[in-house]
């Protein structure tokens, strides 16, 4: 976040003599009930613009299966759109308009396709109870058509929504409230995920801190016991409890009711981090709100059912990818005569070292080269662990091409064949990067390296050194097979795009 010198002193001043907040600070966007509303509008819109294309749709292949039973018509115009209305209530029902779902998760997918199923098995329970004459060509169809267009819609809005974010529309401003650590942390989360909408916008600590700022600049704005006087003058858009928060449950509790008249949305951050959803339920006993968590699942990435995926999926890529195999080795060859494939010594599962194959894309001495561009290569990214590098003179020509769209990896379908690796996981590392790593990187060790990961669908070579082992730990500790399918599915988008490909 980026502020002026004249904002800073007069926050400074603010919070050192207790005097009123600021009122230069920004307003962080536009409330969060209107955003709300507009949320939910544009969800039914989108549905009912759905539903009328599966009704067209099913329409229209009736009539081209069974065009001599008749003109369909009437359905159309009468229990057509009454099944279509009862499928929208079904969504809204089963928490289809959540609009607290739309920027991220499963959970909106998952309502909708649980309304789908329910408003298709009320509608033909009904229909075969009160004997309604509705065709079953057409039943079929709509409701074949429907959850696809539906999902469809909700995917489109979430990136729209995302879009916007990005380009600095529809963004939320945010008020953090806990201990300077917290603050930070939080704050950097929501700086690097842009795509969510919040800005951190003040900061309110416990009292006896006495810091006037963040380490980035965010101005303290008071303690915890100015909170409610803060947020009347600022009128954030969000409230977010850190973990640091020193309140209590009574005093968060009074807190509460005094915010329920605000257009302000209360988000609490758990001292629980990195740790996905299906890993934790929330269940209140007694009024307490008990989460319970499963262990980490690094030894779930190693069942017979990754590894025979694995094996299935290499070797059937590798039957159907030949020709373009030849062909890259053919272009490697005629352009200077060097070897096709790089052989390097990587550090796989348990650190046993293998064999790591690619497509050759530098020329044949890199390796003696590679020494003296380590300097640069910090100075380049500012990453003294893994070694790479924006404009590496190294690269040959035909390299350049496959680096960029990554089809210098395809090799490594071998190393998923032969047990190295997996289609799946965490970025296969160097010896001497391996030998810097701190406890916490060296557990990416526990489960087999993979071609591609979350590190290279979220940014790849872009990625600071943090946030690559982040994302490989939040992969490690959270693996399910449904978010390999996922990650494999961005892979795809991620290598088209070329971003972050060097």
């Amino acid at each position: 976040m980026s502020l002026s010198e004249e904002a800073r002193q007069a926050r400074r001043d603010a919070a050192g003599h207790g005097t009123a907040v600021p009122r230069d600070l920004p307003a962080g966007g536009i409330g969060i009930r209107r955003l709300r509303h507009l949320g939910v509008a544009a969800m039914v819109a989108g549905d009912m613009l759905a539903v009328g294309l599966a009704m067209l749709g099913a329409y229209l292949f009736r009539q081209s299966v069974l065009s001599a039973a008749g003109d369909l018509s009437g359905y159309v115009l009468d229990a057509a759109w009454i099944i279509a209305i009862g499928w929208i209530l079904a969504i809204y029902l089963w928490g289809g308009y959540n609009p607290r779902l739309l920027p991220a998760g499963t959970e909106l997918y998952s309502n909708l396709l649980h309304a789908s199923v329910a408003a298709a098995g009320i509608v033909g329970t009904v229909v075969y109870l009160v004997d309604i004459e509705l065709s079953r060509a057409f039943f079929l169809a709509f409701f074949l058509l429907g959850p696809p267009l539906l999902l469809g819609v909700r995917l489109l809005l979430r990136r729209s929504l995302g879009a916007a974010r990005l380009r600095g529309h529809l963004r939320e401003g945010v008020i953090a409230i806990g201990s300077l650590a917290s603050v930070e942390g939080i704050a950097r989360t929501l700086h690097r995920e842009r795509w969510l909408g919040y800005d951190v916008i003040g900061a309110v600590t416990p009292p006896g801190s006495g810091a006037t700022e963040t380490a980035d600049g965010i101005p303290v704005l008071g303690t915890e016991e100015e909170l409610l006087r803060i947020a009347a003058e600022v009128r954030p858009a969000v409230l977010l409890f850190t973990a640091g928060a020193s309140a209590s449950a009574e005093e968060f509790r009074r807190t509460a009711w005094k915010l329920e008249q605000e257009d302000v949305h209360v988000i609490v951050v758990p001292a629980l981090t990195e740790i996905s959803a299906d890993r934790v339920e929330m269940r209140p006993v007694a009024g307490l709100p008990l989460v319970h968590m499963d262990l980490p699942r690094s030894r779930g990435a190693l069942r017979w059912t990754k590894r025979a995926f694995d094996l299935v999926a290499s070797a059937l890529a590798l039957v159907l990818l030949a020709p373009v195999l030849a062909a890259i080795a053919l272009r490697i060859r005629l352009h200077d005569g060097g070897p096709v494939i790089f052989r390097q010594q990587r550090i796989g599962r348990d650190e046993r070292p293998f064999e790591f194959l690619k497509f050759r894309s530098m020329v044949t001495d890199a390796e003696a080269e590679s020494v003296e561009l380590v300097e640069r290569a910090v100075q380049d990214r500012g990453n003294d662990v893994m070694f790479k590098m924006r404009d590496d003179p190294r690269i040959t020509r035909p390299g350049r091409f496959l680096r960029r769209y990554s089809l210098d990896e395809l090799p490594q379908l071998w190393n998923v064949l032969r047990g190295d690796m997996s289609l799946v996981g965490p970025r296969p590392a160097l010896p001497r990067e391996a030998a810097r790593y701190d406890e916490d990187a060296r557990r990416r060790l526990s489960v087999r390296p993979g071609i591609t990961g979350l590190w290279q669908v979220s940014g790849r070579s872009d990625l600071a050194w943090e946030d690559t082992v982040r994302l490989d730990l939040y992969y490690v500790d959270n693996w399910s097979f449904l978010r390999d399918l996922q990650i494999l599915l961005r892979t795809v988008r991620a290598v088209l795009a070329a971003s972050g490909a060097y």
